[in-house]
């Protein structure tokens, strides 16, 4: 059953403020905007053709134990998975990197809100839905999200020529300080890293 969406105050009141900080805007060429929109608008990919082999089972299987605590209810939590593996991947990323950069920024907490306004999962500032989205785009919701933050991910990546150092520095607005992207790094590695080659070879 599709559920309302809160209230802005309800909202509000739910909400945890984030350890996160905020993209700045960047100035980017009329060829890199469209291309962004673009990014952003195309129809999503229907869930059902996410993850069917049996390695992609396997990863699912594997990230949704690690995840059981934040995500309680199994439809939520594979529905979390399945779209953050997709958008991931769709933007050239690793999806464990996505998941720890997402740890790191909102814990998982889907109303996130930062000090400076970002929102969501992976905190995306307001200011891009009206640089390359629309004023309808819902920051809160699960897909828009992600899209959002990990293309805007990619677009720091390009610009710092593949450096993810500081390309995290960018999407945190906090380039040159090595705390976040440190974070992030270490998330990736302690909770997210999966190699079930290396796992299978120690048993």
């Amino acid at each position: 059953m599709k559920m309302f969406a809160p209230t802005f105050a309800l909202l509000m009141a739910l909400s945890l403020p984030a350890q996160a900080g905020g993209q700045l805007y960047e100035e980017m060429s009329a060829s890199v905007r469209a291309a962004l929109s673009k990014a952003v608008s195309d129809t999503p990919v229907s869930n059902s053709v996410v993850l069917t082999d049996s390695a992609g089972r396997a990863w699912l299987a594997e990230m949704s134990k690690r995840l059981v605590k934040r995500f309680p209810d199994d439809g939520q939590r594979m529905d979390f998975l399945k779209t953050a593996y997709y958008e991931a991947t769709r933007a050239g990323l690793d999806p464990e990197l996505v998941l720890g950069l997402i740890e790191v920024e909102s814990g998982f907490k889907k109303y996130a809100v930062s000090s400076v306004a970002a929102r969501g999962y992976m905190q995306v500032m307001p200011f891009w839905t009206k640089t390359i989205g629309t004023s309808d785009d819902d920051l809160f919701h699960l897909r828009t999200n992600l899209r959002y933050g990990c293309n805007i991910l990619r677009l720091y990546v390009n610009i710092e020529h593949g450096d993810l150092y500081r390309a995290l520095g960018r999407y945190n607005g906090s380039l040159g300080k090595p705390e976040y992207p440190n974070m992030v790094l270490a998330a990736w590695k302690k909770h997210w890293t999966y190699m079930p080659n290396a796992e299978i070879a120690s048993k």
